[in-house]
Parts: structure tokens; C-alpha cells; sequence
């Protein structure tokens, strides 16, 4: 089965979010499955099930430090992006997968965990905490979608070298008692975007046989 890479390169979170709706729009009409890699510029998103109190600082704070506060229709509770962070949208339509929620979260925890085992990291799932994949006790990779007539708009945040100091303004997933890690923490040495980016292709092509072809963002968008 044929699908789609598109590379947004650097983008506000907000820009990214429309793009991901007017290609989930192609794919409900029959378009092909479409991954999205990002980096974003440094913001706060908070997702359907956000809890107040999870964010640290108040909301004016957060613009003072130069940090943009997303209230987004994903699952999940308050996360951070930015900077050396991959971000990973995979706009497929969940019809060819399996048609199950469930296993559409479990399939998206696979890729991560086939990626990170290319760097030499023993990555899991944490199902008593929650959704998304962990390495030595900590958070590597935050996950939370939404899905609309079964195709799935949203994704993955892979830290790979980025700053986690921006994770203590807030409670990550609303988690407390777990801290976050990332690829470069736990490989002992740095794993970049670039890094980062064709393998992570590589694992969504295992675990979801696809052959993924790479298109510039212009004309995807066109």
C-alpha cells in the first residue's frame, strides 16, 4: 500500500494543525494515507481531557517566556513542543488499519518503539500510566490524536535532542510521577531531527506496510 511523507520543516504549531485538516479532508475523499514531520516552535498544547491545574505558571506567563498556549480537539491532557522536538502527524485513514481505536494507539506506540530500537534503546509502553512510549521510567514520546469519519489527524512528539527544562512548566500528560527522557538522554549521545526523521519513515513503513513516497510540502498542500 502507497502513501505519502510530506516534511513541513519548522512551523507554528497553528499553520501545521490546518494543514493537517485540509489533507485530512483529500484523505476522507479517498486520498492516500499522508505522514507529516514537523518541528514547532515552542507552545503549549492542551488536549481534550486538559486539566487547569497542570499548567504551572499562569497563561500570561507562558507568552512572557515565549511559549504559545494551544487549546487543540486532540486526546490526552497539556504537552510541550519546540525546538529539535520531532513531531510526527500521520493523517491515515484508519479503514486500511484495522478500523480500532485501540489498536490504532498501539500501532502508533510500535512505530516508536521499532525507532528507537534502531539507536539501541529499549523503548515500552507504560500501560498503567498512559498512552505513549517510555525509556528507563521516564516519557520519551507523547501521543494523542483525534479521529474524524476514521481518519486520525494529531500525532507523536519524539523528544530527540530538545530542551526538556520547558516540561517543568507544566504536568506532562498530567502525569506526576514520572519524569520525560529523550533519544539523545538515553542513546548517551546525540540524536537529531534529521537523525531521527528517516527512520522513524521507516517504522511506520514496517509497522503499517507502507511504502511511503516523499512530496513537497507545495504540492501536498496545493
Amino acid at each position: 500500500m502507497k502513501g505519502r511523507a510530506i516534511d513541513l520543516g519548522h512551523m507554528a504549531y497553528v499553520p501545521a494543525w490546518d494543514a493537517q485538516k485540509a489533507i485530512a479532508d483529500g484523505v476522507i475523499n479517498g486520498g492516500p494515507d499522508t505522514l507529516l514531520f514537523v518541528e514547532h516552535d515552542p507552545v503549549m498544547t492542551l488536549g481534550a481531557s486538559f486539566h487547569d491545574d497542570n499548567l504551572l505558571l499562569p497563561l500570561d506567563e507562558y507568552e512572557n517566556r515565549g511559549i504559545e498556549v494551544v487549546r487543540t480537539d486532540r486526546g490526552g491532557d497539556v504537552t510541550y513542543h519546540g525546538p529539535n522536538q520531532l513531531v510526527v502527524y500521520p493523517v491515515f485513514d484508519l479503514h486500511r488499519h484495522g478500523k480500532d481505536l485501540h489498536k490504532w494507539m498501539r500501532d502508533l506506540e510500535e512505530t516508536v518503539i521499532v525507532a528507537a530500537r534502531h539507536f539501541g534503546i529499549e523503548a515500552y509502553r507504560e500501560p498503567s500510566v498512559n498512552t505513549g512510549v517510555w525509556a528507563s521510567g521516564k516519557k520519551m514520546a507523547a501521543i494523542g490524536v483525534k479521529v474524524r469519519k476514521w481518519v486520525s489527524v494529531h500525532g507523536i512528539a519524539i523528544n530527540c535532542d530538545n530542551d526538556l527544562a520547558p516540561f517543568g512548566l507544566i504536568v506532562p500528560c498530567g502525569i506526576k510521577t514520572h519524569g520525560v527522557t529523550s533519544l539523545s538522554i538515553e542513546a548517551g549521545r546525540p540524536i537529531t531531527i534529521e537523525d531521527a526523521r528517516p527512520v522513524v519513515k521507516g517504522a511506520f513503513e514496517e509497522v503499517f506496510g507502507l511504502l511511503l513516497e516523499d512530496v513537497e510540502p507545495a504540492v501536498a498542500l496545493a
